[in-house]
């Protein structure tokens, strides 16, 4: 019993992992990465679609990311959505595909955007935090229902207070190697 909610509490956690993952994927450093685009929402035939459905995008070189579409039709709606972004980038057009050209990050804008990181990993730690005290509920709940002793809910607390650290010390590193990443120039 104490085992299925140790697992159900490490599944959840690992969804916030995995989600801060994905979150900072998306904020930019100093090179080019196709998952600053992929997930960009591109209004295709009506429908908002995300960019990575309707074009593949590979890195030619450290500052350049190049799109190409499956249909060249959709060119001109994925400069609108590259142009309606909050990405700071123009596209390059040449008709057959899309050239965006990274410029460098300043200093101001690179400690922005750590405080960004910062803003994720403690959500992500909050998340974490939450899981711990939802799981603890769901112990002292059994305990009030009998099925476990004092005793096994101390040992069930103690363990779940074990999991959370672990789960919040490879948040912490994940936001620092986050953080080095953005501050090399």
């Amino acid at each position: 019993m104490l085992n299925d909610v140790y697992k159900e509490a490490e599944a959840r956690m690992k969804g916030a992992i995995q989600s801060l993952e994905d979150d900072l994927s998306g904020i930019r450093t100093g090179r080019a990465s196709p998952a600053l685009i992929e997930r960009l929402q591109v209004e295709y035939y009506g429908v908002s679609t995300p960019l990575v459905q309707l074009a593949t995008i590979s890195v030619p070189e450290p500052r350049m990311l190049l799109i190409r579409p499956f249909d060249s039709s959709s060119l001109k709606a994925i400069e609108r959505a590259i142009l309606a972004s909050d990405l700071g980038l123009t596209p390059n057009n040449d008709g057959k595909t899309i050239r965006l050209i990274l410029p460098p990050l300043t200093e101001e804008r690179r400690r922005e955007l750590v405080k960004v990181v910062h803003n994720r990993v403690e959500e992500a730690r909050v998340a974490a935090r939450n899981v711990r005290r939802d799981s603890i509920r769901d112990l002292r709940e059994l305990q009030q229902e009998k099925l476990i002793s004092e005793d096994e809910l101390q040992k069930g607390e103690a363990e779940l207070q074990k999991i959370t650290d672990r789960y919040i010390e490879e948040i912490n590193k994940i936001g620092e190697r986050k953080e080095r990443e953005i501050m090399e120039v």
